[in-house]
């Protein structure tokens, strides 16, 4: 009687995959970017990222990717955010790569401007493709951005490769540019911020440029066997913004230069989709930008990472296994389960969050969501276990005085 046992299959989550640059991701779980705000005040990389992103390799994560990481020490999406644009903060960069990579775990960074959101400087004009400011209240008045230059295009463009060029050097496994969730790049891409009638807009060819040149100075910068990510709306979920049919043209454009990864999200500071805020409704099905996904998939064999709203790992399993993506991103969750990967990995879907509270406004909303999850992050990195915090006014105090000292002392 052959009493050996049959050796279970892998799960399709379980599977490592291998990116066309070269690199291997030792299985298909992605802990997507989330803004930790945890560098110094000089955009230093601290030991808290360190020990944050350990933990998070320790837990199982195939891939990771950083929040945003600043270009340019002149714009910042939020205060205390890494910023690498020399070699002043390398060795620092270099010990935060080093945390990341236990458990064979990959890291890329992902790069970013904020042009015309940036939080600081409070006092400067930020810049954008044109002087287009958000539609949200008073901001609609205060904070218009100066419209960009056509050298100061091109010096952008030089700022994403320079910091790809030492992300890199300080043993990242690449960079994701991004280009979603209305940041400058994704200024660029959408009509409804960018009005310009030069190269650089106009038609949806042009507005896509500055996106197309940023990946081919960034491909320069890192080689051929690095990871070159970026991450793209699905939509921008406003009327006469980016629409579905030009984020595919997009995506296509992207594939042809070669790019190692797409990961798909959407919306904005308008119309934060990506958390879950869809128009006309709080709460979305599993998997807010599948749809996408599978459109895309019809036209294109460029490697997918889906990100917004994954909790079911049956769901997971089966996008994976039919090839409608080849990675899956999860944010939120990691900041109360820091080894919600291994859980996923052991057939586990992710449990029901925690509920974050909400007055109604979407943007106000969104940052209380930061705001909550940005203090599990603390809690991760001094080696405390996440802490559910109940109540609009706790969520306010544990994290609104810290962000206004941060601005005031940011340097």
């Amino acid at each position: 009687m052959n009493t050996r046992i049959a050796k279970q299959a892998p799960s399709a989550l379980q599977q490592s995959l291998r990116l066309p640059c070269g690199v291997e991701i030792p299985n298909r779980i992605a802990k997507a970017a989330m803004s930790e705000q945890l560098a110094d005040r000089y955009g230093s990389p601290t030991t808290d990222l360190q020990q944050l992103y350990a933990a998070w390799a320790t837990g199982g994560t195939g891939l990771l990717i950083t929040g945003n990481v600043m270009i340019d020490h002149g714009a910042f999406v939020e205060p205390r955010n890494v910023v690498l644009e020399d070699e002043k903060f390398l060795q620092a960069n270099q010990l935060w790569a080093h945390a990341a990579h236990v458990n064979d775990s990959k890291i890329i960074m992902q790069i970013n401007h904020p042009g015309r959101v940036a939080v600081l400087p409070l006092f400067k004009k930020p810049i954008a493709p044109s002087a287009v400011g958000l539609d949200l209240p008073a901001l609609n008045i205060v904070r218009i951005p100066r419209a960009m230059t056509e050298v100061e295009i091109y010096e952008q463009i030089q700022r994403f490769a320079t910091t790809a060029a030492l992300a890199v050097k300080a043993g990242f496994d690449g960079v994701q540019v991004h280009a979603a969730h209305g940041y400058l790049l994704s200024q660029f891409l959408s009509p409804l911020s960018n009005i310009r009638n030069d190269q650089w807009g106009g038609n949806a060819q042009n507005r896509r440029r500055m996106l197309i040149e940023t990946v081919k100075a960034v491909r320069k910068a890192i080689g051929a066997n690095k990871i070159l990510s970026v991450k793209l709306n699905s939509a921008d979920f406003q009327k006469g913004g980016l629409t579905q049919a030009e984020s595919v043209e997009i995506a296509l454009a992207l594939e042809k230069e070669g790019i190692d990864l797409l990961e798909i999200s959407g919306g904005n500071y308008e119309s934060p989709a990506q958390l879950g805020y869809m128009p006309g409704r709080q709460t979305q099905r599993d998997a807010y930008f599948l749809d996408y996904a599978r459109a895309l998939r019809t036209q294109s064999k460029l490697p997918l990472m889906l990100t917004g709203g994954l909790r079911n790992v049956a769901l997971m399993n089966q996008i994976i296994a039919d090839g409608t993506v080849d990675l899956v991103g999860l944010a939120r969750p990691f900041a109360m389960q820091p080894d919600i990967a291994t859980q996923l990995l052991a057939g586990q879907s992710v449990k029901a969050s925690q509920k974050v509270p909400t007055i109604g406004f979407k943007p106000v909303d969104a940052y209380l969501q930061l705001a909550w999850h940005a203090a599990q992050f603390r809690r991760i990195s001094q080696g405390q276990r996440p802490k559910a915090i109940k109540g609009l006014i706790k969520t306010l105090c544990a994290f609104g005085p810290r962000m206004g000292l941060n601005i005031l002392t940011q340097n």
